[in-house]
């Protein structure tokens, strides 16, 4: 991750998205080392080759967990080097790694967040109260308080900066109403809220002052979250859903209101007189989704405006129960392994290609928890006020052999608008290689105007090639004994090559990731744990194939 920690004031939610790479493609042909088998297969838990990969688990894993922990004990060589980073935590007297800024922002901030939500409801139960809701078939009656309510949260929030949002998704909604529906409107929409990115990264959200010096006072009224515009790429997306969705509304026609899945609740424009600036406004600035997302585009928002809230209160509570679980998930890990403490002052001299391997994959593991947390809440939110955005997070990051399939199922509400609005149009599955290389390009500089994530999106590119080539050379009707063990090689390396590009994405940057390949082959030591950790990931990703078999076998399908 960028070295800037981007500190925000007392509510202080520091950039709970935007630093981390998240999408990319959402294909309907899985590739060959998916191994994706019919849903009558055998199952092979019980078989005496997987009798074997059990025994392994059960040694190898809790090594996984002892190395870090011993690393991050008070006797450990290295602890003086980065002590100073931990802060004093609340499980049985531990220490906490609260350094990481991100995380940090949240951890910190969720009462204040448990708060906002709870006005939230309580402003709305008011205002139903007024309403009469039970005379209502649909929720457009609760557009003004969201609305009201908005523009409230962005006061508290940006201070007299929220006056520079409003300017801003004003013009875009101007843009997209007048161009809809004209050859040119899509690209007026791409170029405008490209150039406000830019314009935002280049001028730090601009400053009154540099308009009239009498202005100076307004930027002083600051609000909780001053640097509105280090998270305002969350809300680009949303401007662009608009715009396109309006365009293709006026090009399409409208759908008739039915029952719908989420796919068609996104891909189905409604009547033109749905896009008024009043429900825009209500969308861009909906409260449970504005800071982090998930993102959810406007056609799918209002066709869910648009119906009853079908949401159970045991699926919300169950919801519920899964949050606090990663919560306290989270909370361990940050208690008894300092990976992040250690990563940012580089204290892994004299660790051995084991320490330092496991360095980089808890660190993978904590980006993944800390992404999740924030998204989690803020889904809840939304499903409580009977809004359902798409999960971010549908598989856990360790629990992937398919660089198509993880970025898939890692920030999956961003993959799906990046298929809709980018993938789709520059020709799908037509173009796959030069599409990938595009997204990935435009997700790297989304995320940040860095060098280190422009190589991250071009090593991610570069390490689907290998996918490419397997499901053209290996086609899935092979059904031969030895198929689906070369697609586990197949797996192991993908697995290695996304650990890789991911490493330097975010965690340790391109000079950490040469550090830690000379590490792992400058001796024969370093080259045995290399051998022996595909042997690991081998015995993994066979577990992972039968795992998907049995979510076949229980009729789950999810594609990646």
């Amino acid at each position: 991750m960028p070295s800037d920690e981007r500190r925000l004031s007392p509510l202080r939610i520091e950039d709970p998205v935007k630093e981390q790479p998240s999408c990319i493609l959402k294909l309907t042909v899985e590739i060959p080392s998916s191994h994706q088998p019919t849903a009558d297969t055998t199952p092979r838990w019980k078989t005496l080759e997987f009798f074997f990969y059990y025994v392994m688990f059960i040694a190898v894993m809790p090594v996984m967990v002892w190395i870090p922990v011993a690393l991050s004990s008070p006797e450990h060589q290295n602890y003086q080097y980065y002590k100073r980073k931990l802060s004093p935590g609340w499980l049985f007297g531990r220490q906490v790694d609260n350094s990481d800024a991100q995380y940090r922002s949240f951890r910190n901030n969720l009462p204040a967040l448990v708060l906002l939500s709870s006005a939230f409801f309580l402003f709305k139960f008011l205002y139903r109260l007024r309403r009469s809701p039970d005379t209502h078939l649909d929720r457009i009656y609760l557009i003004p308080f969201i609305r009201g309510f908005s523009i409230l949260m962005l006061l508290g929030l940006h201070g007299a900066s929220a006056l520079k949002i409003l300017i801003i998704i004003s013009t875009n909604y101007l843009i997209s109403r007048h161009a809809g529906g004209s050859s040119i409107g899509p690209l007026f929409c791409w170029v405008f809220n490209a150039l406000v990115l830019f314009a935002n990264e280049t001028y730090s959200g601009y400053r009154f002052a540099s308009l009239h010096s009498s202005l100076e006072f307004m930027d002083n009224i600051q609000g909780a979250y001053p640097r509105w515009h280090v998270s305002f790429n969350i809300t680009m997306l949303r401007l662009v859903s608009f715009g396109m969705d309006y365009h293709w509304a006026v090009t399409q026609g409208s759908q008739k209101e039915m029952a719908m899945s989420h796919k068609q609740r996104t891909s189905s424009p409604h009547p033109l007189e749905m896009y008024t600036f009043s429900n825009y406004l209500a969308y861009i600035l909906y409260p449970p989704l504005y800071i982090a997302g998930p993102i959810i585009t406007f056609n799918d928002f209002m066709w869910q405006m648009r119906s009853k809230n079908t949401l159970t209160w045991n699926s919300l509570a169950g919801y519920a129960v899964r949050f606090l679980v990663c919560l306290l998930t989270m909370e361990c890990i940050l208690h008894y392994m300092y990976m992040v403490a250690i990563k940012d002052t580089k204290a892994w001299d004299g660790f051995s290609a084991a320490e330092l391997s496991l360095v980089g994959f808890w660190n993978l593991i904590i980006v993944w928890l800390k992404l999740l947390l924030p998204w989690r809440f803020f889904r809840l939110w939304a499903l409580v006020d009977g809004i359902d955005p798409p999960e971010n997070m549908v598989r856990c990051m360790a629990n992937n052999y398919s660089t198509f399939g993880f970025w898939k199922s890692w920030h999956r509400s961003y993959n799906l608008w990046i298929v809709r609005y980018i993938y789709i149009p520059l020709g799908g599955t037509r173009n796959v290689l030069v599409s990938s290389l595009l997204i990935f390009t435009f997700v790297a500089l989304w995320h940040d105007l860095s060098f280190k994530l422009l190589a991250w999106g071009w090593l991610v590119s570069l390490f689907l090639i290998p996918e490419l080539i397997a499901r053209t050379a290996l086609p899935q009707s092979k059904a031969e004994w030895w198929y689906r063990h070369v697609c586990a090689v197949g797996g192991v390396f993908n697995i290695l090559t996304m650990l890789a590009a991911n490493l330097v994405g975010f965690v340790i940057g391109t000079d950490g990731i040469s550090y830690m390949i000379g590490a792992l082959t400058d001796s024969w030591k370093g080259i045995r744990f290399v051998i022996f950790t595909c042997s690991c990931l081998f015995i993994g990703v066979q577990i992972m194939f039968e795992y998907r078999y049995e979510e076949l076998r229980a009729g789950i399908v999810r594609k990646c």
